[in-house]
C-alpha cells in the first residue's frame, strides 16, 4: 500500500449516528450527552445512566423500549438482546448484514459508551462475597468487546479521559476517523482484559501460583529511556499500588528507569526495620545503612558507611521526614529522597534542590501476599517475595563461644541487612551501621575482602554477615584477621566443622541462622 493510500485508509471517516451509552462512572457524561445531541447522534441507554442524561436536558432513548423487553433481575439482564448486539456488530461492509438489520427492524448502533461495574473498588474495600460478585460486568463488556470486535464500523469508549477527544474528533471530521476507532478498540480489549485478570485473580486469591498469570498492571508514565539511553522503556505500576508503586512525586525532575529500580531497593530496605532507619543506595547496593532513635542521628551514621559511594545516591526513609534530616541531606549530591510523609519544614528545605526527586510513599505495606517477578529471555520468574519474618530464637550457636546479648543484637541487625545486598553479599556492621560490604562478587573470600577493604578499618570489632554459606573457611580467616569479632551465617556447607573451627581458634562466636537470602 502507498503512503497516500495508507493515510486515507488512516483517515477514513464513518459517521455516528446513533450511540448507546450506559456508564456506572457518571463523570463527564452530562457534557458528552450534550455534545453528542449537539452534533444530532441518536442516544439510547439504560437505568441511572439514562436518567443522568434527561437530568442533563437531553432526550435519551431507554433500551427497553429498543428491546422490547424490560430490565429484569435487579439489572442484570438489560442489554444482553439482539436488538442491541446486531446494531453492535453488523458488518457495514457486507449487504447481508443490513438486509438482516432490516428484516428485524434494527437499527445499527455506531458508538458505544460504556464502563464496567468497580470490581477491583468493591474488593478492595473489603465487601462480601456476594457484593463483590454482583460487580462482575457481563453486560458492559459483552457490549465493550463487541464494539471493539466491529472497530471497522464502530467506535467504542471505555474511559470518561477520551470523552473530550472523541467530541473534538466528530466535531472536526463529521464522525470516527478509522485510526481513531483501531486506538479505541485496542484500549477496549485492553479495559477488558484487565477487568477479567481482577476478576480471576479473586476467584484465584488462595492459590499462590495459578496456571496462567494475570497481575493487573497500568502504564504510569513513559520513561527518557531504560538502563541506558538507547532502550526505550516506561513504567508500570500495580492495582491496586503500593509501596513504590503508590509513591508520589512532591518536588525534583523526572524520574529515570534506574532511579526507580534503586529508588524500589532504597525503600525496602529502609522499611524493612522498625527502628528509625535510613538507607542510602547506589546501584541497588547499600552505600550505607543505619538505625537510631531519631532519623537526624541515623543519617550520618548511614552515610558514614560509604560517603564516597553515597554521591548522587538514593536516600530512604522508613519515618516522615524531619527538618533536621533534611538540612543534612541537602549537603550531599542525592537524587532521590523517598519516605512515608515528611514534616513542611524539612520539603521545604529539599526543594532548595531544584533536581532532587523527593517521593512520598502513599500505601507502603503490600495488600497480602506478595511476589517478586523478573524477566528471563522468552518468559517470566515469579516468586514468594523474601519477607518471610525470621526466627532467631532457633538460630544455633555453633562455636564453643556464644555472643552476649549486645553482640546477638548487631547479628540481628547485619543479618537483616545482608538480605538486601546482591549475593556473593557479606556485610559489615558496628553499632547498628553498616561499615563494609562486599556485594555481586563471584568468590564468597573475595567479597570479604571487599567488605574489609569498604570498612576503612572499622572492619576491628565490628560483625559479618553472610548471605549463604562459607564454602571453605578462607573467607572466615580473611574476615578474622581483619579484626571481625562476631559473624553470622545460614550453615549448611560440606565444610561447616572448618568453618567452625576457624572460629574456635579464634574465640569468636558464630550464629547459623538455617536459612540463607540469596539476591541475584
Amino acid at each position: 500500500m502507498t503512503d497516500t493510500a495508507t493515510d486515507a485508509a488512516a483517515s477514513a471517516v464513518t459517521p455516528v449516528r446513533r450511540a448507546l451509552v450506559s456508564v456506572y462512572d457518571k463523570t463527564g457524561l452530562a457534557e458528552l450527552a450534550r455534545g453528542l445531541a449537539d452534533l444530532g447522534v441518536e442516544l439510547i441507554s439504560t437505568g441511572s445512566t439514562a436518567q443522568t442524561v434527561r437530568d442533563a436536558g437531553v432526550a435519551v432513548t431507554d433500551v427497553s423500549d429498543v428491546t422490547g423487553f424490560p430490565e429484569i433481575m435487579d439489572g442484570r439482564v438489560k442489554t444482553l438482546h439482539p436488538a442491541v448486539h446486531a446494531g453492535i456488530l453488523a458488518d457495514r461492509s457486507k449487504p447481508s448484514h443490513g438486509e438482516a438489520l432490516d428484516a428485524h427492524g434494527i437499527a445499527p448502533i455506531d458508538l458505544v459508551v460504556v464502563n464496567l461495574y468497580p470490581f477491583a473498588a468493591t474488593v478492595a474495600a473489603g465487601a462480601d462475597d456476594a457484593a463483590i460478585v454482583e460487580m462482575i460486568d457481563i453486560g458492559g463488556p459483552t457490549m465493550v468487546r463487541a464494539a471493539a470486535k466491529n472497530h471497522a464500523g464502530v467506535g467504542v469508549v471505555v474511559d470518561p479521559a477520551d470523552y473530550p477527544s472523541l467530541l473534538e474528533g466528530l466535531r472536526r471530521d463529521g464522525g470516527l476517523r478509522s485510526d481513531l476507532r483501531r486506538s479505541l478498540a485496542a484500549a477496549a480489549f485492553a479495559h477488558t482484559a484487565a477487568y477479567d485478570a481482577e476478576v480471576a485473580a479473586w476467584f484465584a486469591r488462595a492459590e499462590a501460583f495459578t496456571p496462567v498469570r494475570t497481575t493487573v498492571v497500568h502504564k504510569a508514565q513513559d520513561l527518557r529511556y531504560g538502563e541506558n539511553p538507547h532502550q526505550a522503556a516506561a513504567y508500570y505500576t500495580e492495582t491496586p499500588a503500593w509501596g513504590v508503586g503508590s509513591a508520589r512525586q512532591l518536588h525534583g525532575k523526572e524520574l529515570s528507569y534506574n532511579n526507580l529500580l534503586d529508588t524500589d531497593a532504597a525503600w525496602q530496605m529502609a522499611a524493612d526495620f522498625t527502628e528509625p532507619c535510613v538507607a542510602i543506595i547506589k546501584h541497588t547496593n547499600p552505600a550505607g545503612l543505619a538505625v537510631a532513635p531519631t532519623l537526624a542521628q541515623a543519617y550520618p551514621r548511614a552515610l558514614a558507611g560509604d560517603p564516597v559511594s553515597a554521591f548522587g545516591g538514593i536516600v530512604a526513609a522508613n519515618r516522615r521526614l524531619d527538618v533536621d534530616t533534611a538540612r543534612q541531606v541537602v549537603e550531599v549530591f542525592t537524587e532521590v529522597v523517598v519516605a512515608p510523609g515528611y514534616h513542611d519544614e524539612a520539603l521545604d528545605v529539599l526543594r532548595t534542590k531544584a533536581n532532587l526527586r523527593v517521593l512520598v510513599v502513599e500505601r507502603p505495606d503490600p495488600p497480602g501476599r506478595w511476589h517478586t517477578a523478573r524477566s528471563v529471555s522468552g518468559g517470566l520468574l515469579v516468586q514468594d517475595a523474601d519477607v518471610a519474618a525470621e526466627q532467631p530464637a532457633s538460630w544455633t550457636v555453633a562455636t564453643r563461644v556464644a555472643p552476649d546479648e549486645t553482640l546477638a543484637a548487631e547479628l540481628r541487625f547485619a543479618w537483616r541487612a545482608c538480605k538486601h545486598v546482591k549475593s556473593n553479599a557479606i556485610v559489615l556492621t558496628a553499632g547498628g551501621a553498616v561499615v563494609g560490604v562486599g556485594a555481586g562478587q563471584m568468590s564468597r573470600v573475595d567479597s570479604v575482602r571487599l567488605a574489609v577493604d569498604k570498612s576503612a578499618g572499622r572492619a576491628a570489632g565490628a560483625v559479618l554477615a553472610s548471605d549463604a554459606f562459607f564454602p571453605f573457611r578462607d573467607a572466615v580467616d580473611a574476615a578474622l584477621d581483619a579484626g571481625v569479632r562476631a559473624l553470622v551465617q545460614p550453615g549448611g556447607s560440606v565444610r561447616d566443622a572448618e568453618v567452625v573451627a576457624a572460629c574456635d581458634e579464634r574465640g569468636v562466636p558464630m550464629l547459623l541462622t538455617g536459612r540463607r537470602h540469596f539476591r541475584h
